[in-house]
Parts: structure tokens; C-alpha cells; sequence
């Protein structure tokens, strides 16, 4: 009898010693699944297109999100918001860089196509040549010398000298703004064009007599920046709407955001780049604007 039970013994001890491998193994499988989805690596190529007024951000953001994520490639061009909602639209980008809503340059059927993602609020300010004389203007002097009305600086108190108008393309989103916001609605002189905020800071400060705008990023000290209404282009006046130039830079996705190029729209605007590369680069975090401003350009404190 004592030997019929000897089998039995060994089977059970078989058994549980198999289960236990068995639930170790388990176990193994657990911790190597639950390791892999922790780390959760994320690839692909990203190409982020459009506003240059963005561009200095965007690729900041991009070489330190590849950097934190060697499968990833993040390309960064400009070319214009237009440029960037129809890359945006057609496919032949992930992200469109723009400084405009979709809706103000794009019809509706293609807006509601888009995602928006706000990253940034960048101020624009008018930059002068630093011989014009000039460090202050009022909104109404800005539109009377786009439109052609002031032709020379002395007429608004700077040097006399002839005023150079240099404009960015159609397409532009900082043109869009800065007309929007200072033109009401006037139609700008036909004058030379600039295709990126370097090449307008380039051409003011080597052109007597020129002026032209840029985002508060692209800023030099080979122009003179020109306060609006007395009031500095600065980004604490942006905050609280003081500065009444400035914008929402967005990035616009089809769709919802996927894969690497809603990994690196989240790491832009996550803490980490909103308290630093952001204020370094001369944008203004999103969570800092004590105001908000709607499509129709309506302010709402926050």
C-alpha cells in the first residue's frame, strides 16, 4: 500500500512544482509585459511645417524630444502658416505650424478637418531701421505708413528720411496678425516681401529708412523694436493684453494627434518646455496669459 502511494506523492509533487513553474512563468510574462509597456518607445518620422514665427521654438523642442527619443526623427521647416494648414491638410505633413486659425485662412469644410493645438502666444512688434528716428508709434500712425498715407519719418516725428515699407508674403501668418491688428481691415501697399522673420530683420536693419514686423522671438538688437501706443513690445504686457499685438502659435494636426507626432506635441507643451525653452526662445507659455482671445479676437480674462 505504502508503495502504491509513493507515485501518487511524486505526481503531486510534480504537479504543484509544475504549477509553480507554471504561475512563475506567469509571473516572468507579467513583469516582461508590463516592462515593455512601461517603456512604450516611440518612433517615426515627424515633419513640423509652416509659421517661421514658430519655427525657432518648434525646432528646439523637436532636437530635444529626439534627443530623449532615439527612434524618433523630428524635421522643422517654414514657409508660412498657408504653407503649414495645406501640408497639414494634404498629408505631406504631420504638424502645420501656423500663427493663425485654420478657420481665418481655410474654408470651413477644410478647417474642421484640422486639430488644434495651441503651444505658445508670441507678440509681434514693428522693427525699424535704427537711423529712422523713431521708438514709438500709435496704432493709427502703424496704419497710415503701411497704407502709404506717411511716407516720411519726420512725419511722425523720427528722422526725415523716407519710409521703406517691408512686408512678409501672402500666406504669412505674422502679416495676418499684424494687419488684423493694425490695419483694421485697410489693404497694405504693394512693397517688397520678406518669406521669414530673418530675412525681414535682415533687410530693416540694412535698408535706411525701412520697417517691418516680427514676432517678439525673432527680435535683434540690429533693429529698433517700436513700442505700440506707448506701450513696450514685451512679454509681460502680452500677458495681460496690454500689447495688444500678439497671437496664439498653434500646431495643427488632421485628425486627432497620433504616434510620434502627439508624443512630441505633448513633450512641447508639457511643464518641462513651457517653464523653460519657451520663455528662453521669447515666446510666452500658455498657462502665464492672464487673458484669452477668441478667433474674433475678443478678450476674456482668465
Amino acid at each position: 500500500m505504502a508503495n502504491k502511494w509513493i507515485p501518487a506523492a511524486v505526481v503531486a509533487v510534480v504537479v504543484v512544482g509544475g504549477a509553480a513553474l507554471y504561475l512563475n512563468s506567469d509571473s516572468q510574462k507579467a513583469k516582461k509585459d508590463t516592462s515593455s509597456a512601461a517603456s512604450s518607445p516611440v518612433s517615426g518620422k515627424v515633419l513640423a511645417l509652416g509659421s517661421t514665427a514658430l519655427q525657432p521654438l518648434a525646432d528646439e523642442a523637436g532636437k530635444d524630444f529626439a534627443s530623449k527619443n532615439a527612434g524618433v526623427t523630428v524635421t522643422v521647416q517654414g514657409g508660412g502658416s498657408g504653407a503649414g494648414l495645406k501640408g497639414a491638410l494634404d498629408g505631406s505633413a504631420q504638424i502645420g505650424n501656423s500663427d493663425v486659425y485654420a478657420a481665418e485662412k481655410l474654408d470651413k469644410a477644410d478647417a474642421d478637418k484640422l486639430v488644434d493645438h495651441e503651444v505658445a502666444v508670441v507678440g509681434i512688434a514693428p522693427v525699424t531701421n535704427k537711423d529712422a528716428g523713431v521708438k514709438n508709434l500709435t496704432t493709427a500712425q502703424i496704419k497710415d505708413i503701411f497704407t502709404g498715407k506717411v511716407t516720411n519719418w519726420k512725419e511722425v516725428g523720427g528722422k526725415d528720411e523716407k519710409i521703406v515699407v517691408v512686408n512678409r508674403e501672402d500666406g504669412s501668418g505674422t502679416r495676418f496678425v499684424f494687419e488684423k491688428e493694425t490695419l483694421g481691415g485697410a489693404k497694405a501697399i504693394d512693397s517688397q516681401t520678406q518669406t521669414s522673420t530673418g530675412a525681414v530683420i535682415t533687410t530693416v536693419s540694412s535698408t535706411p529708412g525701412a520697417i517691418g514686423y516680427v514676432g517678439f522671438s525673432g527680435l535683434k538688437n540690429t533693429v529698433q523694436a517700436v513700442s505700440v501706443d506707448g506701450v513696450e513690445p514685451k512679454n509681460e504686457n502680452v500677458e495681460d493684453n496690454s500689447y495688444k499685438i500678439w497671437a496664439y502659435e498653434h500646431m495643427y494636426t488632421k485628425g486627432e494627434a497620433t504616434g510620434a507626432a502627439k508624443a512630441y506635441i505633448d513633450y512641447l507643451t508639457s511643464d518641462e518646455v513651457q517653464k523653460t525653452v519657451v520663455p528662453k526662445l521669447g515666446f510666452i507659455s500658455i498657462s502665464d496669459m492672464k487673458v484669452s482671445k477668441d478667433i474674433d479676437g475678443k478678450i476674456t480674462n482668465k
